[in-house]
């Protein structure tokens, strides 16, 4: 599995704002990958020129909704592809919950956060983006619901499934469910959506964006985890941690 080649992104500067709740817009976006394939979803549509571009889905959160919730909301509106969170061993600076551990933790935390002007005036858009993954089929069929119902959240990445256990789960040769009418507008209904490889997407979304480095930094991510995992299954199987 190659890891990604091109250099990381730059953050800007810490800046100071403050913005009433009426001023301030919340939301997230999801890098949605199929592990057993490893490939990546995104997103297309035409701008007014009529010049087709790409992108990751992403949208706000509704209200009383939590961030994480509603990235993988949006991410399914937008592709048509049900997904949720997938813990990483990605970088962070959040605290970790007592009691400390010292090994690299799994978290689901966002791996880049973005600050937009929302039309004009002192309106503020802040976007997290968050790495996903597509559900298996099990769960797909658990969360079937009639066109045009609520949409239903999948339950969280179980904390004891490996990613090669989480594979495993798939028949081979399986393509994830792909659910059509899921755009909550008329914009969304024009949007289409592609499976594609980790390459292809970075090329298609813009080396040079943040978007493709959400891919990346995700792609990374997911190779880092097996890594880590293979080493754990070689260290409990070896004769020292058997005797």
């Amino acid at each position: 599995m190659p890891r990604p080649t091109s250099p990381p992104r730059s953050s800007f500067p810490p800046v100071i704002g403050q913005f009433a709740g009426e001023d301030l817009v919340v939301g997230g976006g999801v890098a949605i990958f199929h592990l057993a394939s490893q490939r990546v979803v995104i997103c297309s549509a035409h701008d007014r020129r009529g010049e087709k571009y790409y992108f990751l889905p992403k949208g706000r959160r509704d209200a009383g909704e939590d961030s994480r919730t509603g990235a993988e909301r949006e991410g399914y509106e937008e592709s048509g592809y049900r997904n949720r969170l997938l813990p990483l061993p990605t970088k962070h600076r959040q605290p970790q919950a007592h009691p400390r551990v010292h090994s690299p933790p799994l978290t689901a935390e966002p791996v880049w956060m973005q600050m937009m002007p929302l039309g004009y005036g002192s309106k503020q858009y802040v976007l997290y983006w968050y790495i996903a993954e597509t559900l298996p089929p099990d769960l797909e069929a658990e969360l079937q619901t009639e066109a045009g119902a609520a949409y239903k959240p999948p339950p969280p990445y179980p904390h004891n499934l490996t990613l090669r256990e989480r594979v495993a789960m798939e028949p081979q040769g399986y393509e994830p469910l792909h659910h059509e009418g899921t755009g909550v507008d008329e914009e969304e209904a024009t949007y289409e959506s592609h499976l594609v490889s980790v390459e292809e997407a970075v090329k298609k979304l813009g080396k040079n964006g943040v978007m493709a480095d959400v891919v990346m930094r995700g792609w990374t991510g997911i190779q880092d985890r097996f890594a880590m995992e293979e080493a754990h299954d070689a260290a409990t199987q070896s004769p020292e941690a058997i005797h």
